[in-house]
């Protein structure tokens, strides 16, 4: 047995080891196979529906086909009512259709997401199953009254005890879930930082009358990255020594008029644009990230997301551990690094000897060194960065390479 795991080529050797770590689903993907369910399968993405699917161990998805969601659609519900509605879609136990037809007593209640999110009043979030004549199948809430709006179709994938796919007639009908649900244009942003550990920050808005710039961008879309208390307590002397335009810049700054979750976040690297950017003067940040750390570097400081406050569609706070600083206004600061620093004024050339001896031409007091407050230029510390990553990740995978051969050998 020895000898034949030995002779198993590497590659397929690593297959049977990914395989066997890989025992999730996806359901994005799922129904992408299936056209005539992308509408639904959009809101599952954007609601984030989706995500809290992929996280579970059992679970039944009942799915409404594009001319089902245009019923729904035509509704013109919020966003937020919308994922009230398809939770209730979302069954937290495993029904394939061989289930379906053999329910004991023909009927069944079944928990939902909905439920579980704690926003359903009641048993609200319940889904009554009942067999029906004709050997059909119905949806209904759990208050019904023996009226059944929807049937199901048939199945589209079938994992027992993961995952079940449906295909349902119309959706399922609840006025609980299709009841006015709040959304974040009615979050109080300066309310929800202070909550979260970023009351200074909020409190600078409020005085530069910045926070009504922040909210009017909500609901087409924003991303705010709050720095920590103490990170804008250590800031304060920089920050005062600014104008009032400049401080409305460097907050505006901590702003992007776009949606991005953190998902989204470590996807997408790349430039972004700020609520401080004005015509050619961009004021924008690159957002990077290494394994799961995500950081906004603005060529001043680089800066990590240190936890999310909020990320509900079409609003996302994250956390900072330190005060983006854009060069439009830090660019002293960013130059008097080392590398970057200029000449003394009437300083020569440096001439090297034949020694090797450097002369510098001057024998006057050499220039001080950048004082700690003046952030030196983060592309050295980024490549350095770089590097580590790169020997941690190679590290990483030895040591993981090394587990699935000492698996390979036990089981044998």
């Amino acid at each position: 047995m020895q000898r034949l795991s030995a002779a198993l080529p590497l590659s397929l050797f690593l297959l049977l080891c990914f395989s066997a770590a890989a025992n999730g689903f996806n359901i994005t993907r799922i129904l992408a196979k299936h056209p005539e369910f992308s509408t639904f399968n959009h809101y599952l993405t954007i609601t984030h529906l989706a995500g809290e699917i992929n996280r579970r161990m059992t679970i039944t998805v009942c799915a409404v086909d594009n001319a089902g969601m245009s019923d729904l659609l035509d509704k013109h519900y919020s966003l937020f009512t919308i994922k009230n509605i398809l939770s209730l879609h979302v069954f937290a136990d495993y029904f394939g259709s061989r289930k379906l037809h053999q329910m004991n007593h023909g009927t069944t209640l079944t928990a939902t997401i909905y439920q579980a999110t704690g926003e359903a009043p009641g048993t609200a979030g319940y889904v009554n199953i009942t067999s029906l004549k004709g050997g059909k199948v119905g949806f209904a809430s759990e208050d019904n009254d023996g009226h059944f709006t929807s049937t199901y179709v048939k199945s589209l994938l079938e994992e027992p005890y993961k995952i079940a796919v449906l295909q349902i007639s119309h959706a399922i009908i609840s006025p609980a879930a299709e009841a006015p649900a709040a959304g974040p244009t009615d979050v109080n942003l300066t309310t929800l930082m202070t909550k979260q550990g970023c009351k200074n920050f909020a409190d600078l808005l409020s005085a530069a009358g910045a926070e009504e710039t922040f909210t009017s961008n909500v609901q087409t879309g924003l991303t705010v990255f709050c720095p920590e208390d103490k990170v804008v307590e250590d800031f304060m002397p920089k920050y005062k020594n600014l104008t009032k335009a400049k401080k409305l810049s460097l907050l505006y700054y901590h702003g992007v008029p776009i949606y991005h979750s953190l998902a989204m976040l470590k996807s997408s690297n790349g430039l972004v644009n700020t609520l401080a950017t004005e015509g050619s003067n961009k004021y924008d940040i690159t957002v990077k990230n290494d394994g799961e750390t995500v950081s906004l570097d603005t060529k001043v400081v680089t800066a990590t997301i240190t936890g999310t406050m909020y990320d509900e569609e079409p609003l996302a706070l994250f956390k900072l551990d330190k005060v983006l600083q854009p060069r439009q206004l830090f660019k002293a600061a960013a130059a008097e690094s080392p590398d970057e620093a200029p000449a003394p004024k009437g300083a020569k050339k440096k001439k090297s000897s034949k020694s090797g001896a450097v002369d510098d031409g001057d024998d006057g007091d050499a220039p001080e060194p950048s004082s700690d407050d003046d952030e030196p230029a983060d592309d050295t510390a980024s490549d350095k960065n770089g590097g580590s990553a790169v020997i941690v990740g190679g590290w990483v995978m030895r040591v993981f390479l090394a587990l699935c051969v000492g698996s390979f050998v036990i089981i044998s």
